[in-house]
């Protein structure tokens, strides 16, 4: 049985691990604001693109022939991009990508087709590695606060990866950020990239895409106002369809993000709280320990008087 001195210096070790852990959760929840932040500032540049791009598609009648919109004669090689963090300590965060990912690995497999994975964030790339999955490419270093340059980055080796027909399909796994305690898995295809993402830009939500065709209505009465393109509204196409993939990598990289922070804040709040049950537990081991050794000197006395 553990001695009273034993008992505190694990109080005041737990003590000092809850300072720690509750210090990482206002950590997390400052950088969990600022990344809800940056999601919120993304739309209106994503929605601006969109916009620009459905303009331009409806100028030139025709979406221009790109490699990144033709689909391969067969789906023999599906790439899968993992997204999750550098860094532990965030609950399942990092491991509900690598069973969801591991899992969609083995059903394309079970369909008689090829993986090629590539992993944003150092957990995915050395649980791949440990489980003999290495990646084609890792991307590291960022994923606390990614910045677009990064994304561009990640789409521009996949689009060679796709152009090169080293990959058939192109689909990315991450962490859909609902709220701080929840964090959704989500799977979304990027390449091909089909007519219908182009004309609605991209939108997976019928409801975002209603709301964005109402604000382009036109007031009954009024004339659609002239566009003059330079270059060419096809031109212009082939420039804009090609960030359709960056913005949507950059968008999964944001909420990966905040859902990692959100993650990190739940589970040092959980430690922090378990922190205080085992000091409320501790001390009163302690009390008791306490007590038991006052008693204990009572009786001695008691029995020494009565020796006497």
């Amino acid at each position: 049985m553990a001695s009273q001195k034993d008992t505190a210096n694990r109080i005041g070790s737990v003590k000092n691990i809850q300072k720690i852990t509750s210090a990482m959760q206002m950590v997390a929840a400052a950088r969990l604001r600022r990344a809800e932040q940056r999601i919120q500032a993304l739309r209106p540049y994503a929605d601006t693109i969109e916009t620009m791009t459905r303009t331009a598609a409806a100028a030139a009648g025709s979406i221009p022939d790109l490699p990144i919109l033709n689909p391969h004669e067969e789906v023999n090689n599906v790439g899968l991009l993992l997204m999750a963090g550098d860094r532990g300590l965030a609950g399942s965060f990092n491991t509900q990508i690598i069973r969801s990912g591991v899992a969609a690995r083995q059903e394309e497999i079970d369909e008689g087709r090829d993986v090629t994975l590539f992993a944003v964030g150092r957990r995915i790339d050395s649980s791949l590695n440990f489980r003999d999955m290495e990646p084609s490419r890792a991307f590291t270093g960022f994923t606390d606060r990614p910045e677009y340059h990064n994304a561009r980055e990640i789409a521009t080796e996949l689009i060679a990866q796709y152009i090169d027909g080293k990959v058939d399909q192109v689909d990315i796994v991450y962490n859909s950020y609902l709220s701080p305690l929840t964090q959704v898995v989500t799977r979304q295809r990027i390449l091909p990239l089909a007519e219908a993402q182009i004309l609605h830009g991209g939108l997976s939500d019928d409801d975002d895409a209603e709301s964005l065709d109402e604000q382009h209505e036109m007031v009954e009465g009024e004339t659609e106002p002239l566009w003059d393109y330079e270059p060419a509204p096809e031109e212009l196409l082939k420039r804009l369809i090609p960030d359709f993939v960056e913005i949507t990598i950059y968008r999964a990289l944001l909420e990966s993000a905040a859902s990692e922070m959100g993650a990190k804040m739940t589970a040092m709040r959980s430690a922090s709280d378990n922190a205080s049950e085992m000091i409320k537990n501790l001390t009163l081991e302690m009390n008791r320990q306490r007590q038991a050794a006052i008693t204990q000197e009572i009786l001695e006395v008691v029995g020494g008087a009565e020796g006497l």
